[in-house]
């Protein structure tokens, strides 16, 4: 646990997925993709409780399994495309309340960033401590600056396509820019209650490197996430 404040790790693991069917249960690294997540918060030692929220009976099966607590299966309204992970989030919150137990802070670790390891989540905590932020945030450095990249109309020309002020420059000498990794989102319960957001100007962003950042969104994301945890072996 971290000091005196207590915290809630939330595993948001949807059985439905329409990128890549089956996502949470895929085999990743010679582990279901949702372990990986389950072992590292576990590991962190920063938490209370781990709680995996799903719809899914296997998927709450493997959770179980892993270490995690599943004192609930995720009503219909909430097992939609629709439902948004703030709801899943303040649901997991109320469901916990309701049977006496309360946390001071929630941290959201989605299962499709695999290789976010317990180091990341202690320092991520550590963070917070220190700035004294009410939320932290992961990002890790953008691949490609959005300084390069535009929408295109109809006819495909470029004329607009860069900014005068950009055409001018190096790649290299661009401003660096950064993305969400979704690998951590770290928050106070009230807050989260109040803003009914993750990010603003209450958050602070933990920068973390970009071979642990991997996004799983797609099936080359498995296939890479594969090969890096695979030649990662154990810790």
């Amino acid at each position: 646990m971290s000091g005196h404040r207590s915290i809630l790790a939330i595993v948001p693991a949807r059985s439905g997925s329409k990128g890549v069917p089956g996502k949470n249960l895929r085999t990743v690294g010679g582990k279901p993709l949702l372990v990986w997540t389950i072992e590292a918060a576990l590991e962190s030692g920063v938490f209370d409780v781990v709680c995996v929220s799903t719809d899914g009976e296997d998927i709450a099966s493997v959770a179980r399994a892993a270490g995690a607590d599943v004192p609930f299966l995720r009503p219909p309204h909430l097992a939609t495309d629709s439902a948004t992970t703030l709801d899943t989030v303040l649901h997991a919150l109320e469901a916990y309340a309701e049977k006496g137990r309360r946390f001071d802070d929630v941290m959201v670790l989605q299962p499709t960033s695999p290789l976010r390891r317990a180091g990341h989540i202690r320092e991520a905590v550590a963070l917070r401590d220190s700035s004294g932020a009410k939320a932290v945030v992961s990002v890790s450095e953008a691949t490609h600056s959005p300084l390069l990249a535009n929408t295109l109309p109809e006819d495909h020309r470029m004329g607009s396509f860069l900014r005068d002020d950009v055409v001018s420059q190096r790649r290299q000498d661009l401003p660096v820019h950064y993305r969400l990794n979704g690998a951590i989102y770290l928050i106070d319960a009230d807050t989260l209650r109040r803003e009914r957001r993750f990010i603003g100007p209450f958050a602070v962003a933990y920068v973390m490197p970009d071979d642990v950042s991997v996004d799983i969104d797609r099936e080359v994301d498995i296939q890479l996430a594969d090969l890096l945890l695979s030649a990662r072996g154990e810790d």
